[in-house]
């Protein structure tokens, strides 16, 4: 090598381009390891509990709040998970009218087909035959009947394809997010019988773990009765038969879980095995989701490994105080008032889910509502005690975002911050003399002002 190496504009000697060299790959592995720890990070997250599931989620029932995730947004198939999105609709459908739980409907000659097609999820249904939509609800929500499904979409929405068109604008509705549904059961297009609704021929329904546990906590929170069907480890059905529920962790079945009350299970040789579970002991409850798992225990145990988390590791820890003010925003100014000022304060307590022994790292944050200050950030008298103005919520100490599913869980993150007393306006000679007095003062730092130039 020579000695002096050529540049634009220069040279530069052999120990300064060594130097460069030197930089130049103390810089790169800077970045690298940088970058390492983020995947570090994230990887840490994702093996924390060693799952094989490809993809998991936990989430406090009442808020949203996410505790745990894997490969939260990867779409996967979701199987009869999706069975869900139908017990949504029917109980909508039961709540406006539409339908009634003891309404009669005729099965046809497909639907029977379906309900005696081999290796398929299924109770009986004779053809020309009618059952309640009770009937058909209890053998879709206990048993997974794929039949029962279809027979109420087409009571819902006329066809299957109409239903299934209702699915994915309910879905966009309720801010799913990575999902498709192309029928109305779970099952492969092509076990339909040729009858697939929607999509092509082999294709399912799909959803990321993210998106199902949304749609649990949509269920659970807008119809808290799903539970009292999916709750029931068997079904007795009009054909003198007994059928288990597939959520074996309810009581009395193999994998019984103290606490698990539902929610819906799922397998397909595409999605694999999945399950949406929800437990509650106490006061807490929680929602979890495991997809595409190998074996049918599988998704049991790795359920178990979660709930075993949820219920060991978080709590609901109260993080703000009812009547609390926040420190260094104890009071908001006041213009126009008697006084100067209005002392603030929470209007009711805040708790949330956390990990345990990690209270001390959630810190309140006001946030004072824009549309009530001036463009000096001043309330305008009267303020009248228990007026709302702001909201509080928490972070986190290290900035780390907290995360909820919803926008509406995340609002019960928060609680109002409202006037802790009153104040008056003034009256026009008070706000008089404070103008005048303004003005004289005015007038004099100018004077002051101007007099100070002269030396």
């Amino acid at each position: 090598m020579n000695r002096q190496t050529k540049r634009a504009g220069g040279k530069f000697s052999l120990k300064q381009y060594k130097r460069l060299s030197v930089f130049v790959a103390v810089f790169m592995l800077s970045i690298a390891t940088l970058f390492t720890g983020f995947a570090d990070k994230a990887q840490a997250q994702e093996d924390i509990l060693g799952l094989s599931a490809e993809a998991a989620i936990l989430v406090d029932a009442e808020t949203g709040k996410v505790l745990y995730e894997k490969n939260a947004d990867v779409v996967l198939g979701v199987a009869s998970m999706s069975k869900m999105m139908t017990e949504y609709l029917v109980l909508e459908a039961i709540h406006d009218g539409k339908i009634k739980w003891d309404q009669n409907v005729k099965i046809n000659e497909y639907v029977h087909r379906l309900s005696a097609a081999p290796g398929l999820s299924n109770v009986g249904l004779t053809q020309g035959e009618d059952y309640t939509v009770k009937e058909l609800y209890e053998a879709m929500a206990i048993h997974s009947g794929n039949a029962a499904t279809v027979a109420l979409a087409e009571l819902i929405s006329g066809t299957e394809k109409n239903f299934v068109e209702l699915m994915n604008k309910k879905g966009e509705e309720l801010g799913l997010k990575d999902f498709k549904f192309v029928n109305s059961s779970g099952l492969n297009n092509s076990s339909l019988m040729g009858n697939h609704p929607a999509g092509a021929a082999d294709e399912e329904n799909v959803m990321s773990a993210r998106s199902t546990a949304r749609l649990a906590y949509h269920l659970l929170n807008d119809y808290p009765e799903v539970l009292e069907t999916a709750s029931k480890p068997r079904l007795e059905f009009r054909d003198g038969r007994t059928y288990d529920n597939f959520n074996f962790m309810l009581p009395t079945l193999v994998h019984a879980y103290e606490g698990v009350d539902g929610l819906k299970t799922g397998s397909t040789d595409f999605a694999g095995y999945g399950f949406t579970a929800t437990a509650k002991r106490g006061d807490e409850r929680f929602i979890s989701v495991v997809m595409k798992t190998d074996t049918r225990d599988t998704r049991f145990k790795e359920t178990e490994q979660i709930l075993n988390y949820a219920f060991s590791n978080f709590k609901k820890e109260q993080l703000v105080a009812e009547g609390q003010q926040i420190k260094g925003h104890e009071s908001v100014p006041v213009v126009k008032g008697k006084e100067d000022s209005v002392k603030v304060q929470t209007g009711d307590a805040l708790a949330l889910t956390i990990k345990n022994g990690e209270k001390e790292q959630y810190v309140p944050k006001l946030v004072l509502n824009k549309d009530k200050l001036n463009e000096n950030g001043e309330l305008t008298a009267p303020v009248k005690k228990g007026d709302k103005v702001g909201y509080v919520t928490v972070e986190t100490k290290d900035g780390e975002p907290i995360s909820f599913l919803t926008e509406e869980g995340q609002s019960l993150a928060q609680v109002d911050v409202v006037a802790a007393e009153t104040v008056e306006k003034a009256n026009w000679f008070v706000l008089a003399m404070r103008g005048v007095g303004g003005f004289f003062g005015d007038l004099f730092g100018s004077v002051a002002s101007a007099v100070k130039g002269l030396f």
